[in-house]
Order: C-alpha cells, then sequence, then structure tokens
C-alpha cells in the first residue's frame, strides 16, 4: 500500500511549488500571493522502484479569524492525522515566523514523523541560512532545498524513502483486497453492514489503528477476501465540518491498499464530478474497478429504464467503459453478492498473464490488418509484442518508432487487448519501445 505524506507549512513558503517538483505536474496553483491554495491537491510521487501519495495543504494560520482559514486550519489538521510522514516547509529567506511556531508546537502534539524542509535555499552556500530553525524543536534533520529549481530535492526523497520503510508481507496479502468507496451517503456503511454485520460472516478481524480504514476478512457463501470499509465510521468530532475532504483522504488510502474497488453511485443522482474524481484515481492506480449503481430499488422503472441507465452511466466515464455496472439496492439487498462475484471476475483478470505466442498470435494479426498511420512520411512498424511482469496487466509493443505511435491508435491497440481477452473492470498500460 502506497503511504500517504503531507506538505504543511505557512502560506507562500513553497508547498505548491514543492508539490508539484515532487509529482512532476502543474497540479497545484502556484502564484506569489499567499493562501491560494484552499482545495487539497493529491498526487503520486515516483522515486526508484518505490512511491507513495502526496498531499498539498493550505498555508496554515493559526490566529485568522477568516472563515476560509479556519477551514484550511481543520484540512491541515486531518491530513496530519491521516498522514504516515509530514513535510514542514519552512521559508529560509524569512526565517522563523510566529505561524512557523505555532504549526510545530501542533506537529509535535501529533506525535507524527516530521521532516523539516528550509525551502528557496538556491545553492549549497546559502543553507547556512536554514540552521537557525532548528529552535523549533523538531526532531528532524534540516533538508535545505530549492523547490523552484529542484536543488536538494533527491536527498529529500532518500530520507522519504528512509522514513516509509516497506510493510512486511502479511498471511492476509495473498487474499482479494476489497475496498468500498464513494461519496458520502452513497450506501457504504449499509452495505457493509449488510455484508458482515446483519450476516455475521467475519471470520478473521485485522488490526488497524484509529487512523487507518478498518479491514475485516470475509469468509462465507463461498468467498473469502479482505474488505475495507471507507465509510468513515470512525470520525471525530471536529472533522463533521469537513466530511468530504475526510472522506477523500481515507478513499486514497483505501484504493491503494486494495486489488479491486467497489466504487458506489448513487442511482438517483446519477454520476456526479466526486465519482469521477474517484474512478480516474482508481484508474491511475491500476486498480480493478466494479461500479455499483445503488439505491436502485428508489428508480421508477419501465422496459428501458436499465438501458437507458447503464448508457448514460457508461457516457460519463468515455474513454473508459469497459467497466462492469451492478445495480444494487441495499434496503432489498438486490444483487449484493452479484457485487462480490463481479468483484472477483475482476480480481482473476487483473491477475491474467497471457502467453507471448499467444498474445502475438493475435495482436500481430490485428496490427496488419490495422497497421499505424505514417508519420511525417515514415512507417511504423511494429515487431513483437510481450506483457510484463508486473500485478497489473502491463504490454510492451516493440517497434522501429517508438515515439510516432499516437494516442487514437494506443486506443486501438487496448480496445483490441479488451475485445480478445477478457480484462473488463482492468486498467491497461500500454507501452512502445525500440526493438
Amino acid at each position: 500500500m502506497a503511504k500517504l505524506v503531507s506538505i504543511v507549512g505557512r502560506p507562500n513558503v513553497g508547498k505548491s511549488t514543492l508539490f508539484n517538483r515532487l509529482t512532476e505536474s502543474n497540479a497545484a496553483i502556484v502564484d506569489p500571493t499567499s493562501g491560494v491554495t484552499r482545495d487539497r491537491k493529491y498526487g503520486t510521487v515516483q522515486w526508484g522502484d518505490r512511491d507513495f501519495n502526496v498531499i498539498d495543504t493550505g498555508g496554515y494560520l493559526k490566529y485568522s479569524s477568516q472563515a476560509f482559514d479556519a477551514a484550511i486550519r481543520s484540512q491541515v489538521e486531518i491530513s496530519v492525522e491521516e498522514s504516515d510522514l509530514i513535510l514542514f516547509v519552512v521559508d529560509s529567506l524569512t526565517g522563523i515566523s510566529e505561524d512557523d511556531e505555532q504549526i510545530a508546537k501542533m506537529l509535535r502534539r501529533s506525535d507524527k514523523p516530521v521532516i523539516l524542509v528550509s525551502n528557496k535555499v538556491d545553492t549549497g552556500d546559502k543553507e547556512f541560512q536554514s540552521t537557525e530553525f532548528y529552535s523549533l524543536g523538531i526532531d528532524s534533520e534540516i533538508y535545505s532545498i530549492s523547490a523552484n529549481n529542484g536543488y536538494g530535492t533527491g536527498d529529500l526523497l532518500d530520507e522519504i524513502m528512509v522514513q516509509l520503510p516497506k510493510e512486511p508481507v502479511k498471511e492476509e496479502d495473498d487474499l482479494p483486497k476489497i475496498a468500498v468507496v464513494g461519496r458520502p451517503n452513497v450506501g457504504k456503511s449499509s452495505l457493509i453492514n449488510n455484508l458482515v454485520g446483519e450476516d455475521r460472516a467475519i471470520v478473521t478481524d485485522i488490526a488497524g489503528t484509529t487512523r487507518d480504514s478498518v479491514n475485516s476478512r470475509y469468509s462465507a457463501f463461498g468467498f473469502d477476501f479482505i474488505i475495507t470499509d471507507t465509510a468513515g465510521l470512525r470520525k471525530k468530532s471536529k472533522i463533521h465540518e469537513n466530511l468530504e475532504f475526510y472522506s477523500t483522504v481515507r478513499t486514497i488510502k483505501a484504493i491503494d491498499q486494495s486489488d479491486v474497488c467497489l466504487l458506489l453511485i448513487d442511482a438517483e443522482d446519477g454520476v456526479q464530478k466526486q465519482d469521477l474524481n474517484i474512478f480516474y484515481y482508481i484508474h491511475q492506480r491500476n486498480k480493478g474497478v466494479v461500479v455499483l449503481v445503488n439505491k436502485w430499488d428508489k428508480v421508477e422503472k419501465d422496459q428501458s429504464t436499465y438501458t437507458s441507465v447503464e448508457k448514460t452511466i457508461l457516457q460519463k466515464f468515455e474513454p473508459y467503459t469497459d467497466i462492469p455496472l451492478v445495480f444494487t439496492s441495499n434496503v432489498t439487498k438486490q444483487r449484493i453478492h452479484k457485487a462480490l462475484e463481479t468483484a472477483l471476475e475482476v480480481y482473476e483478470a487483473r491477475k491474467t498473464k497471457i502467453p507471448t505466442s499467444k498474445l502475438n498470435n493475435v495482436m500481430l494479426e490485428v496490427i496488419n490488418h490495422n497497421p499505424p498511420p505514417a508519420v511525417k512520411g515514415k512507417y511504423i512498424r511494429i515487431k513483437y509484442v510481450t506483457q510484463l511482469p508486473s500485478s497489473a496487466p502491463v504490454f510492451a509493443f516493440f517497434c522501429n518508432l517508438p515515439q510516432y505511435v499516437k494516442e487514437p491508435y494506443r486506443r486501438y491497440l487496448e480496445n483490441q487487448l479488451r475485445k480478445n481477452f477478457n480484462f473488463k473492470g482492468v486498467p491497461l498500460r500500454l507501452f512502445f519501445r525500440k526493438k
């Protein structure tokens, strides 16, 4: 499971610039005006053969009375509570401020591991400016960096890897792991209760901590898997006004530790923006997905309702339409076990290993029938296809001009893989390499 790292600090110390540097993106807005980051940004950081998730939080102002600042304070505290590691960013040019001292006090109370990051140090001869931050009382070496030009970020990432050790392999790791995810109030709690509460089908409880999602082993009716509840049943009182943010953090962690996600959407509301955000994150993390259209009992139906709703939902998820949909009801328990059966089918499909000879027989014929279009008068010739060793399906296509293979043809090849092999609900990754 990927670990969760939060970037915290007062406004305008370079948190969003560091987020963009680590994630190699421009997802966070960077502006010299303090307080720009109000919505949280989430990203994945790759370093060596490992990765972790990172949250860019808003600027923490302890004594501001503005409503936005109060909400940001609360969300920063939630981020700290849910994270495995904190990056406390300070400004080497302006030195220690009262807000830095208040943040340091909050982090010391949290008892979470913290790395102190002194930003805006462009060169090694300026690192002496960072020494004053030792007086904040944070149990950490100071890592002097420039988020703007990348100075020192390699050493910082090395230290993050040290602070986030690999988890030991557990006996339960061989079992399928299914996460129940979705927006608040779409029926996640009721689904879990129907599965493991009323039926009392838990045979083993897996120990967790108060900041982790609740994992249970489900063994009944021929099923045996680990199910993760992200319904947020153990919220603290201070989090009530930040329900959506808290739910999002929980969802990210649950997705990362899963093999397959049951994504619940409300049949009456249809597909909302947050549903799409969760779906895209599942796809980005290469997890299997089954979409449960819940509260189906509340929908007035005629003979064409099912087909019409299915078509509308799949259009929302375009271009990723090879997704199993299961229409469920927690009230009537309609198709709940069908949802589990489908999730385990996706789990098996995600583990599929196609023999190289069979893969080439099928895909080379497809490619010969519809070869890649020429680019700048040059013809692309794909000679060989193989599936790479990975926990999720990854395919390498060897060709003479991999840089000229465009997105439409990539999509065509993915669709042909799906047409000829069973990958319903499973994200596929395609790479093009020079032979």
